[in-house]
């Protein structure tokens, strides 16, 4: 059985947070806990440790993992343009729980699936999390769970569905809010028609945050009836309801 290294202990942290980095070197999975709930982590630039991780939870390509940074640094260096806009959002929200999804980078040479030419992107606010991002790179991460189930709060709880297909879990106990983030797609923002940010899904950021940040640039808030459902907003992300 993969192994739980609980990150409150010191010794264990130290041999967790080792092994962590070793295992994503070798192209293998890696649960790691974040501000929002648990994810399963693998390197963004191994096609083959992203595979792995698209099918580890039962999906196929058609819904690529959001990228989890350790700053804004490195989102520069991952996407086509930060918008003015954007900007705001990052220094309102991060880090924190809200994923921005823009054009990625042309010339990079990576494939975390049919992403249309975007990435979702976020800095996470939790320090187990910040520092194997500092030390490994971007991260393809997606909840750790299996598709169409609850995100993982615990270690104990993405261990129980994912299992051996990840090599070690690092827990930190309960996830703090267990709330996955919010999803913006900011794309229209750069070269767009019509310069919006669109809500893909609603989670620790709301609406009202957001409008404050982005006035009119906010897509306008749905109502009533006509209000959709996150998991079915279209999603250039490709990030189902459980995502980070």
């Amino acid at each position: 059985m993969s192994p739980i290294f609980d990150c409150r202990d010191e010794s264990e942290l130290l041999s967790g947070m080792r092994q962590a980095r070793q295992a994503i070197g070798r192209g293998e999975l890696v649960v790691i806990p974040t501000d929002t709930v648990y994810g399963v982590a693998a390197d963004a630039f191994d096609p083959k440790a992203v595979m792995r991780l698209l099918e580890a939870k039962g999906r196929g390509r058609q819904s690529p993992p959001p990228v989890l940074v350790a700053g804004v640094t490195t989102l520069r260096a991952l996407v086509a343009e930060v918008p003015e806009a954007v900007e705001r959002l990052i220094e309102a929200f991060w880090p924190g729980g809200l994923t921005i999804v823009l054009p990625a980078q042309p010339s990079l040479s990576w494939d975390l699936g049919e992403t249309r030419g975007t990435v979702a992107v976020r800095m996470p606010a939790h320090r187990i999390a910040l520092e194997l991002l500092e030390e490994t790179g971007p991260l393809a991460v997606s909840s750790a769970n299996l598709t169409g189930m609850a995100a993982g709060i615990t270690a104990e709880d993405a261990r129980d569905m994912l299992g051996e297909s990840v090599a070690l879990y690092l827990s930190d106990g309960p996830s703090k809010t267990g709330i996955a983030s919010t999803i913006v797609d900011a794309t229209a923002l750069v070269g767009g028609d019509e310069p919006i940010v669109r809500v893909l899904r609603e989670g620790a950021v709301d609406r009202a945050q957001l409008r404050e940040v982005l006035g009119d640039l906010l897509e306008a808030d749905p109502s009533g009836d006509a209000e959709a459902s996150p998991a079915a907003a279209p999603d250039a992300s490709g990030a189902e309801p459980g995502s980070q």
